[in-house]
């Protein structure tokens, strides 16, 4: 999977939040300042050519839509970070924010309590 600019990663976000979507429908669920329409425009191309997004011709107009899930692109991206910068280790993850103080002692309780009910799930 290629990874995405920040830029096509906002509009992918709105993608996912509106569904299918007309250009202006993305243009009005993305924060302010908002884009121009032909930035909006190209941008969605060059997903549709990275194959985030697809659309369907309704005449001259198109409808587009993900083509993958936030999920989905959630686990890749972070399963690639983890990859490239704490060695394959998400425990080398959580070490790190514990050491920058970006985690509480109640998150990390929580985290070990999902991490538990999760293991006792039946398969």
């Amino acid at each position: 999977m290629k990874a995405l600019t920040k830029a096509e990663e906002q509009i992918m976000m709105a993608l996912w939040q509106t569904g299918p979507a007309f250009v202006k429908d993305l243009i009005e669920a993305m924060p302010e300042p908002k884009p121009h329409y032909n930035t909006v425009s190209t941008l969605i191309k060059i997903l549709v050519e990275k194959g985030f997004v697809d659309f369907n011709v309704f005449g001259k107009s198109h409808q587009y839509y993900a083509t993958i899930s936030r999920e989905e692109y959630s686990h890749k991206t972070v399963s690639n970070l983890v990859k490239g910068y704490f060695e394959g280790s998400f425990s080398n993850l959580v070490s790190f924010f514990i050491k920058e103080n970006d985690i509480s002692v109640n998150e990390l309780e929580s985290l070990v309590q999902k991490i538990k009910d999760a293991q006792n799930q039946p398969k």
